[in-house]
């Protein structure tokens, strides 16, 4: 296995890196307290004290920012819209071109793929101070129905004592052991198309066994596709959808129980 490994300070947009509020990953819980969790927000806006600002850009593509500075895209294109932003930190998965791009940006820091050689998969231990940013590899399905171990990355992003997981363009109910590695999300973003990723009683199966806190619609090609996911989960989580392409999340404003809240993407622009 190949790790990744960086222990460093990162000045992005003027401010340094703080240091990580310790998470609770691998330390899993049922619940986590809290009752009002959603704010609107322009990503552009200051973030408040031990928050996390999560904005949907498009697609599985979401920008992850913190009170510290740090910008970090999951599934990076190469474009998250007319803005000028560098993220310092992209991650990327290779099972459809709408995931990757084979020609990041140099100036971006830190660029982690979600996969390595054919079935060899990758692992990633990125520290920023601030965010730590890892990966759990699963398969993916490959051309000619054949089978790639280890082409998928699940990546974890650990920052203010939150867990953020991204499932990626997952194809298979996780194993146990890669269950237990994930660990408890506190929020995570999960495909719900039904059909080129996992059909939808199986996401649905293991968005339960996850028991994430709060749950991301992303990877739908329509409304019906959206809403038939929506129809499907309100039989086991709440559903909240506001219209808002942002949230601001912190560990004290988790709601008790699982809820599903639907962003509406939007590329990011220069807001006045």
């Amino acid at each position: 296995m190949r790790w990744v490994v960086a222990a460093l300070m990162v000045i992005s947009g003027g401010a340094a890196a703080q240091e990580r509020r310790p998470s609770h990953c691998i330390a899993i819980a049922d619940a986590a307290p809290g009752i009002e969790y959603i704010h609107k927000a322009a990503w552009q806006d200051p973030i408040p004290e031990f928050s996390v600002r999560i904005s949907y850009i498009a697609h599985a593509s979401f920008l992850i920012q913190t009170q510290g500075g740090l910008n970090a895209v999951t599934d990076f294109t190469g474009f998250i819209g007319s803005a000028d932003l560098i993220p310092d930190v992209v991650t990327m998965n290779h099972a459809h071109s709408t995931h990757w791009t084979a020609h990041p940006d140099p100036a971006i820091p830190h660029v982690l793929p979600g996969w390595g050689d054919f079935g060899q998969g990758i692992d990633h231990y990125l520290d920023l101070g601030e965010m730590l940013v890892r990966n759990v590899s699963t398969d993916i399905r490959s051309a000619y129905g054949g089978v790639e171990e280890r082409g998928n990355s699940i990546f974890v992003f650990e920052v203010e004592g939150l867990c953020i997981g991204h499932l990626g363009h997952l194809h298979h109910m996780p194993s146990d052991e890669q269950f237990a590695a994930l660990g408890r999300l506190d929020v995570v973003m999960a495909a719900v198309d039904g059909g080129t990723t996992m059909p939808l009683p199986e996401m649905i199966s293991v968005l339960k066994r996850l028991k994430s806190s709060v749950i991301i619609p992303m990877h739908w090609f329509s409304g019906f596709s959206l809403d038939r996911f929506l129809v499907d989960i309100r039989n086991d989580f709440p559903v909240e959808r506001k219209g808002v392409t942002e949230i601001t999340v912190s560990l004290r404003t988790l709601p008790s129980q699982p809820t599903v809240v639907v962003l509406e993407p939007r590329h990011l622009i220069e807001l006045e």
